[in-house]
């Protein structure tokens, strides 16, 4: 049975999820149907421009995303702080991108008079859309409405074009956050739909990497900060310099006509995260068939599955096999 969604995020544990959409039926979102050999590539445009419109629009940073032929994969972090710290104005105009508001809100957009019995609702929908602008299923939902409407326009069909929920799972330490990261990079080799993690075109690799061959970091995408500090900035505590030459040599090796080897500045990472190169392997080719709950150590899972009072501690022998020290 499905689990509500409320009892799988938790914060407080962990702001990093793992979401999955899938087409229903034998609808294709993006590539080439191989029955009809009708071609459905213009739609990943569809996406990853939602994708980082929203990114922008919500508290709620991509760390990573791919489009596949019918599902697609995103690694979202939310950002309740940044949430918090917007002001009203700020909280209307973000939602008033994305949704007409009500007459008060418009109004209080404006800079026009609210009235004083008009106050009290104007309150309640700022606090609404604050709430609603750090949740994930929000973003998705903003995400996947537009693109059904547009292909089943296109299609000149209705009814359902996604599968009924979206699948989520939490990510509950660094080393599950990096792993399920490069899954998902890697998603368009593993399928033989690209040859290299620079030509696996409306990805977020794809994106960093471009980024990085000009010095940036793509500002659609949560950033890499480096080693842990004062003052830390927001961002993954890792160098985007050394994350991209691991998806590279796991790329090679996942490639069955690519010699790859893990790189000693690659292997300083599965250091770090205290992963075997065996078991790295084995999370970046089958992360999602391996999990399909929370992803993390024992320990992690423990807390996690306490604060939101979850007896059955759902995968804990994967975690503990191939995500606990070795």
């Amino acid at each position: 049975m499905a689990r509500p969604r409320s009892t799988l995020i938790s914060i407080e544990d962990t702001p990093f999820y793992h979401c999955i959409s899938r087409c229903i039926r034998m609808a294709w979102l993006t590539g080439v149907d191989r029955y009809s050999g009708k071609s459905y590539e213009h739609r990943r445009e569809w996406v990853e421009s939602r994708i980082l419109e929203l990114a922008q629009i919500f508290a709620i940073d991509v760390a990573a995303y791919v489009v596949m032929s019918n599902h697609l994969h995103l690694v979202l972090r939310v950002d309740i702080f940044e949430a918090n710290s917007w002001t009203d104005k700020e909280v209307v105009a973000h939602w008033h991108q994305l949704f007409k508001g009500t007459e008060v809100t418009q109004k209080f957009a404006k800079g026009e008079l609210v009235e004083s019995f008009e106050v009290k609702a104007l309150k309640h929908s700022i606090a609404q859309y604050r709430s609603r602008l750090s949740d994930i299923s929000w973003f998705m939902r903003c995400l996947n409405e537009p693109i059904a409407r547009q292909a089943n326009k296109e299609d000149n069909c209705t009814g359902r074009f996604w599968e009924g929920r979206f699948k989520s799972q939490a990510l509950l330490d660094e080393a599950a956050v990096l792993a399920c990261m490069a899954y998902v990079d890697l998603n368009p080799i593993r399928a033989k739909m690209a040859a290299t993690p620079e030509t696996s075109d409306f990805t977020s690799i794809q994106r960093r990497i471009t980024a990085a061959c000009n010095g940036e970091q793509p500002k659609s995408l949560l950033p890499f900060v480096g080693n842990e500090r004062k003052d830390m900035p927001k961002g993954l505590m890792f160098s985007a310099k050394d994350y991209l030459q691991l998806v590279d040599d796991t790329g090679r090796i996942v490639r069955a006509d690519k010699r790859g080897a893990i790189s000693q500045t690659s292997q300083l990472i599965l250091d770090r995260l205290n992963i075997p190169q065996a078991n790295w392997l084995k999370l970046t080719t089958e992360f999602s068939r391996l999990f399909k709950g929370p992803v993390g150590t024992l320990q992690e899972l423990d807390a996690y599955c306490e604060h939101l009072d979850r007896k059955r501690r759902q995968g804990a022998a994967n975690c503990h096999r191939w995500l606990d020290s070795a």
